[in-house]
């Protein structure tokens, strides 16, 4: 099982960039897809997370209004479109997946059995 990331990079605050993380290996039925990140110094903390369905999603609050998470189920493909960025938000981003979406298996950052999680990208948000 492989989830891929890709689309970080380094942006002007205001700016935007969409991240991408496409998963192989097995069929993800039943599981969320979302995103964590990690700034230096600080602990992994959740981003947002979308159902198996799509029609329920998470955000963090520090990221409501400015991030959206997106899946394409025919692609194994789960997208963020982060508009509005602030230097905040520089980090690198890690994709995962985790069976259900219940608060206390994606909020912590903790790594439970039947995760999976892909390598992280890069985001830089300059002032």
């Amino acid at each position: 099982v492989q989830l891929q990331a890709s689309g970080g990079g380094l942006v002007q605050a205001e700016g935007s960039l969409k991240l991408s993380c496409v998963a192989s290996g097995r069929t993800f039925i039943n599981y969320g897809l979302g995103w964590f990140r990690q700034a230096p110094g600080k602990e992994r903390e959740f981003v947002a997370r979308i159902s198996w369905s799509g029609d329920t999603t998470y955000y963090a609050d520090s990221v409501k209004g400015r991030f959206t998470i997106s899946r394409d189920n025919a692609k194994n493909t789960v997208y963020l479109q982060m508009n509005n960025l602030k230097p905040e938000d520089t980090a690198v981003y890690y994709c995962a997946a985790k069976l259900g979406m219940s608060g206390s298996r994606w909020e912590s950052g903790a790594t439970y059995a039947g995760d999976y999680w892909g390598q992280g990208t890069q985001v830089t948000v300059s002032s």
